[in-house]
């Protein structure tokens, strides 16, 4: 059973998450927080896999506490649930070690996999936070590695793409007809070239050298 704490400021949007989510029978919602300061306490106590986290909200923000969790409880997923598609604590949210990034439209049946996939270690990023992400990164003054010098395969490059549109490692061996193994032995490779640790850091890398487009 997968432990999920949702925060929320808004008590009728907590209480429709659980609803959505505790409709899983895999998943259950252990506790709702209305921000960071009321989260921090529940996280000892409860051991959650995931917490399903608003940006805005008083006291202690979204991005506050995704910094804390980071600090404190690595091993808890942190997937943002957030109105805004513009807000730079979005961009915040990601520097801070948040593992996914969905817009409070995302359809019930999304949420309920992403919640899923977060957990088994994979990426869920909407295509318009994804297109905020690299509207940030490409206005970003740090010294970025040049394009030309990061080289992926052109299967690496296949695997990249569709991990840029979110699909687990089980999605990607049915797209191309590869085993999983295969592909988690292409990830590790596009994880070194790209110097990064996990998914999420390689889609935002990927998205900042210009390898993977959003038009899908």
């Amino acid at each position: 059973m997968i432990k999920v704490i949702v925060c929320d400021d808004q008590e009728i949007v907590c209480q429709g998450l659980r609803t959505i989510i505790n409709s899983d029978p895999k998943i259950e919602v252990v506790a709702t927080a209305h921000d960071g300061s009321e989260l921090l306490p529940l996280l000892e106590k409860l051991q959650p896999d995931l917490v399903l986290m608003d940006l805005k909200m008083p006291v202690m923000n979204g991005v506050q506490a995704t910094q804390r969790i980071r600090q404190t409880y690595p091993q808890v997923k942190i997937l943002i649930l957030t109105t805004y598609d513009d807000d730079e604590w979005l961009f915040d949210a990601i520097r801070g070690g948040a593992s996914g990034y969905l817009l409070k439209d995302t359809p019930a049946s999304t949420l309920i996999q992403a919640i899923k996939g977060t957990v088994a270690g994979e990426t869920f990023i909407d295509p318009a936070v994804a297109g905020k992400i690299l509207t940030s990164i490409s206005e970003s003054k740090k010294q970025v590695l040049h394009k030309s010098l990061i080289q992926l395969s052109d299967r690496e490059m296949d695997i990249m793409q569709l991990m840029a549109r979110g699909l687990t490692n089980a999605d990607i061996a049915r797209e191309l007809f590869l085993s999983e193994g295969t592909v988690r032995n292409y990830t590790s490779a596009i994880f070194a070239k790209l110097g990064v640790n996990d998914r999420t850091q390689a889609v935002i890398a990927a998205l900042k050298h210009g390898l993977v487009n959003l038009d899908f």
